[in-house]
């Protein structure tokens, strides 16, 4: 368990602490399939401007007085499918990790809300609603999840 979390002895139980170890869980997933979900979609984007270059110079622009012989010359090398099925394979991999994101996002966005709406129970003792400010004070500071309000 993260050390600022358990350091909230007297302010939260130990069901309290579990479900925000779990939040933050859920916001580290989401955050690392953001990350690769960039690079992917960037590296997709770059290695596809690159290949459409090399065709350009390489294949259209020597061979543009005939779609024949651009498309035979474009067949003969192996090389320019295999580069075609890369990255189209860049791009299937983009979208394998976008959706893998949405998905965590909406994980994390219903244990976030769900500890929204049980703040009442999860602090139910005088002392500890007042003082749950100072969790959700920590949450925002140390793990960058806003417990004050659903949206977003």
């Amino acid at each position: 368990m993260e050390s600022p979390i358990m350091m909230l002895d007297e302010k939260t139980d130990q069901a309290t602490r579990k479900m925000l170890q779990k939040v933050v869980e859920r916001k580290r997933k989401f955050d690392k399939l953001t990350f690769w979900h960039l690079i992917i979609m960037w590296s997709a984007i770059l290695v596809s401007f690159g290949y459409f270059l090399y065709l350009y110079y390489n294949i259209f622009q020597p061979y543009s007085y005939s779609f024949a012989t651009v498309f035979s010359v474009y067949i003969q090398d192996s090389k320019h499918l295999y580069m075609l099925m890369v990255v189209i394979g860049l791009f299937g991999l983009m979208n394998v990790y976008r959706q893998k994101r949405d998905k965590a996002e909406k994980e994390f966005h219903l244990l976030r809300c769900e500890i929204i709406d049980k703040s009442k129970d999860l602090w139910s003792k005088e002392d500890e609603w007042k003082n749950r400010h100072i969790v959700f004070e920590m949450m925002k500071k140390n793990y960058d999840i806003n417990l004050y309000h659903e949206n977003k």
